[in-house]
């Protein structure tokens, strides 16, 4: 294993985070990381901040541990933000058991800009996966769940011959509704939404051969 020094040290990485606590602050954070390497696998940006703009999908998404998927004890149909604000169904034909939801979650960059706005669906300029111009080789996505949190974790490669600029990055989330068909085969429907979108203070530039690891973490405390 070949160790190269890095070019951005402790104190850079001090100046390049910005404050986790603001006034005010719930019991719930979410941060954002980056870690950019050029392509000798030297560490050259780090950036660690707030994440500040869920969408209204992450509150419907996150009303299904609160408050669960029906709407009474004596209710077979889905509660009205799933079906209003997610757009599930009010209810989900199984031919002998009930149907299950889960849930997992993915992360997206993008290299364009807009106005945050909570019924956003979709990053302004999203950088599709590939190893052509423009395109970033995505990685398997990695979520660890611990007793507080949930770490959502990729990491994006440059295979192409120019520079890729990350400006935009989005949290995604997908919801699976399993069943049995009328061939009592199981299925399932899959629905995905945006359920946060940040950009980056200073545009993330990402050179041939360059590997870029992003992280979302999302703390539950109280």
């Amino acid at each position: 294993m070949i160790v190269t020094s890095n070019e951005v040290s402790n104190e850079d990485i001090g100046k390049l985070t910005i404050p986790d606590d603001m006034p005010g602050e719930s019991s719930f954070k979410a941060y954002i990381e980056a870690e950019v390497y050029d392509k000798g696998g030297h560490l050259i940006q780090y950036y660690r901040q707030p994440m500040r703009s869920l969408t209204e999908y992450f509150l419907a998404l996150m009303s299904i541990p609160i408050v669960g998927t029906f709407q009474s004890s004596s209710s077979i149909n889905a509660t009205g933000i799933l079906t209003g604000v997610l757009g599930l169904p009010g209810q989900q034909t199984s031919y002998t058991t009930n149907a299950n939801i889960s849930w997992d979650w993915a992360i997206q960059v993008g290299s364009g800009t807009q106005t945050f706005s909570v019924t956003l669906k979709s990053l302004a300029a999203p950088i599709a996966n590939g190893t052509g111009p423009g395109q970033l080789a995505y990685g398997q996505i990695s979520v660890f769940y611990g007793n507080t949190s949930i770490t959502v974790t990729i990491t994006v490669t440059n295979y192409s011959t120019s520079t890729v600029t990350i400006t935009e990055i989005g949290l995604i989330g997908y919801i699976y509704i399993w069943y049995q068909n009328a061939n009592y085969n199981y299925v399932y429907n899959t629905y995905s939404y945006l359920l946060s979108y940040d950009v980056f203070p200073t545009p993330i530039s990402l050179s041939p051969g360059g590997v870029a690891t992003f992280q979302i973490i999302l703390s539950f405390t109280g």
